[in-house]
Protein backbone atom coordinates (compact mmCIF):
# COMPACT_ATOMS: atom_id res chain seq x y z
CA UNK A 1 0.00 0.00 0.00
CA UNK A 2 1.91 3.22 -0.90
CA UNK A 3 1.76 6.15 1.75
CA UNK A 4 2.61 9.91 1.64
CA UNK A 5 1.97 12.35 4.59
CA UNK A 6 2.63 15.86 4.13
CA UNK A 7 2.67 18.25 6.78
CA UNK A 8 1.73 21.60 6.32
CA UNK A 9 1.31 24.90 8.45
CA UNK A 10 -2.05 25.25 10.01
CA UNK A 11 -4.26 27.26 7.73
CA UNK A 12 -2.09 27.95 4.86
CA UNK A 13 -3.98 25.80 2.31
CA UNK A 14 -7.66 25.15 1.62
CA UNK A 15 -9.82 22.07 0.87
CA UNK A 16 -9.03 22.28 -2.75
CA UNK A 17 -5.15 22.35 -2.12
CA UNK A 18 -5.28 19.65 -0.33
CA UNK A 19 -7.71 18.21 -2.73
CA UNK A 20 -4.39 18.36 -5.47
CA UNK A 21 -1.78 17.08 -3.37
CA UNK A 22 -4.17 14.08 -2.81
CA UNK A 23 -4.56 13.53 -6.02
CA UNK A 24 -1.63 14.29 -7.55
CA UNK A 25 0.31 12.23 -5.14
CA UNK A 26 -1.68 9.54 -5.92
CA UNK A 27 -1.05 9.96 -9.81
CA UNK A 28 2.40 9.56 -9.28
CA UNK A 29 1.96 6.42 -7.28
CA UNK A 30 0.15 5.30 -10.23
CA UNK A 31 2.96 6.41 -12.67
CA UNK A 32 5.59 4.20 -11.01
CA UNK A 33 3.43 1.36 -9.38
CA UNK A 34 0.49 0.96 -12.30
CA UNK A 35 -2.90 1.40 -11.60
CA UNK A 36 -2.68 -2.04 -9.32
CA UNK A 37 -1.62 1.38 -6.66
CA UNK A 38 -4.64 3.32 -6.85
CA UNK A 39 -7.20 1.69 -5.10
CA UNK A 40 -5.01 1.08 -1.84
CA UNK A 41 -2.75 4.74 -1.71
CA UNK A 42 -3.18 6.62 1.06
CA UNK A 43 -2.30 10.25 1.63
CA UNK A 44 -2.77 12.17 4.87
CA UNK A 45 -2.30 15.86 4.73
CA UNK A 46 -2.02 17.04 8.23
CA UNK A 47 -2.03 20.47 9.82
CA UNK A 48 1.16 21.39 12.12
CA UNK A 49 0.20 23.81 15.02
CA UNK A 50 1.55 27.54 14.21
CA UNK A 51 5.31 27.04 16.15
CA UNK A 52 5.06 23.57 15.91
CA UNK A 53 7.82 22.63 13.57
CA UNK A 54 11.21 24.07 12.71
CA UNK A 55 14.22 23.99 10.62
CA UNK A 56 17.97 24.27 11.69
CA UNK A 57 16.65 23.78 15.03
CA UNK A 58 14.97 27.04 14.83
CA UNK A 59 10.98 27.04 15.73
CA UNK A 60 8.93 28.47 13.06
CA UNK A 61 5.79 30.34 12.82
CA UNK A 62 3.00 31.35 9.81
CA UNK A 63 4.43 35.04 10.24
CA UNK A 64 7.92 34.32 9.70
CA UNK A 65 7.30 32.98 6.73
CA UNK A 66 5.23 35.58 5.67
CA UNK A 67 8.03 38.12 6.01
CA UNK A 68 10.46 35.86 4.18
CA UNK A 69 8.32 35.74 1.08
Amino acid sequence: MPFANFKVPAGTIGAEDKKKIVERTTELYVEIYGERARPTTVVLVDEVEDGGWGVGGDVLTAAMLDSEA
